[in-house]
């Protein structure tokens, strides 16, 4: 039976960083995250669902936008220091490769 929960702010985060760290430069277009984050993660029935406010986006989706429109909030990860925006995308920062080592 699918699962109808949802994925996390802080997990798609955490994706989001993995992916940055494997990406030449440690740097992706908003675009590209959202191509490959589906192979980080398990994304529900409920994640896939189309963003209310966000036309043509899937909920995961917007969580992605979410981590730069949410900057300036405790906790988000470019807030925290671990990702800085870029033209079009986000690059990992030293701080943030550090805090998704194992």
């Amino acid at each position: 039976m699918p699962s109808s929960s949802r994925i996390s702010e802080i997990e798609i985060s955490r994706a989001v960083m993995m992916i940055l760290a494997d990406e030449p430069g440690g740097e992706a277009t908003m675009g590209r995250l959202k191509e490959l984050i589906p192979s980080y993660v398990t994304l529900s029935e409920a994640d896939c669902v189309q963003s209310t406010t966000r036309p043509n986006e899937e909920l995961w989706e917007q969580q992605v936008r979410n981590i730069t429109s949410h900057w300036q909030t405790e906790g988000n990860i470019i807030n925290d220091g671990y990702v800085e925006r870029v033209e079009g995308g986000l690059r990992i920062t030293d701080a943030g490769r550090h805090h998704i080592q194992p």
